[in-house]
């Protein structure tokens, strides 16, 4: 069986049932945007390392985030904040309409920049910004996924919502994360628990 397949195998294994997702994930190679010496494990469930001390998120946590914002329907505009390799965001392109990601990093930026490019990729749109003030030119969004933990949720990203729109973020310190589902219902926010992650911490605001 040919490597992806038994990463999708794996993906259904763990409870991951929409097909638009499982075949957002198998179409996209997790190769390209690996560091080259990882490329051998880019088709295993895991978190792997990239430039500057960040991480490509593992596939069933990718999954996981996206099967719940396919089951609420609206794929309009989502907004990511931390694009890292570019990754998470090529995926999420094949069910949204529109993806709008911003770095802080300007290496992982431009090497995101570069490979959206060489790939094609036309409904990715980009921006090298302090993650923390969003990208308020295409607010509101449908949905926002936040791929650093922080302690709190940046009222800003909040406000950037939709109606009924959907804001995924792991919440919690080095150690112990949780990610959480937060809804915008008119000027209130519901907050769901998801389930226990490990992502890299948000790095602090430009003021």
């Amino acid at each position: 069986m040919p490597k992806h397949e038994e990463l999708i195998r794996i993906l259904e294994a763990k409870g991951i049932q929409d097909h638009k997702v499982l075949n957002a994930i198998s179409i996209i190679p997790r190769f390209l945007f690996v560091e080259e010496e990882f490329v051998a494990e880019a088709d295993r469930d895991i978190a792997l390392p990239i430039d500057a001390g960040q991480t490509i998120s593992q596939p069933y946590v990718i999954a996981r985030i996206l099967e719940i914002l396919v089951a609420a329907g609206n794929m309009n505009k989502l907004l990511e904040i931390g694009t890292g390799s570019g990754y998470q965001a090529v995926v999420a392109a094949q069910l949204f309409k529109d993806v709008y990601s911003v770095e802080r990093i300007e290496k992982l930026y431009r090497k995101a920049k570069k490979l959206l490019a060489e790939e094609g990729v036309t409904n990715v749109h980009l921006k090298h910004d302090d993650g923390h003030k969003g990208w308020p030119d295409y607010a509101p969004y449908n949905a926002i996924i936040v791929a650093a933990a922080t302690a709190t949720i940046p009222t800003v990203l909040k406000e950037q919502l939709a109606e009924g729109g959907i804001l995924i973020i792991p919440l919690g310190d080095e150690r112990l994360q949780t990610l959480y589902k937060v809804t915008r219902h008119g000027d209130q926010f519901t907050q769901e628990r998801i389930e226990e992650v490990v992502f890299v911490p948000m790095l602090p605001g430009i003021e």
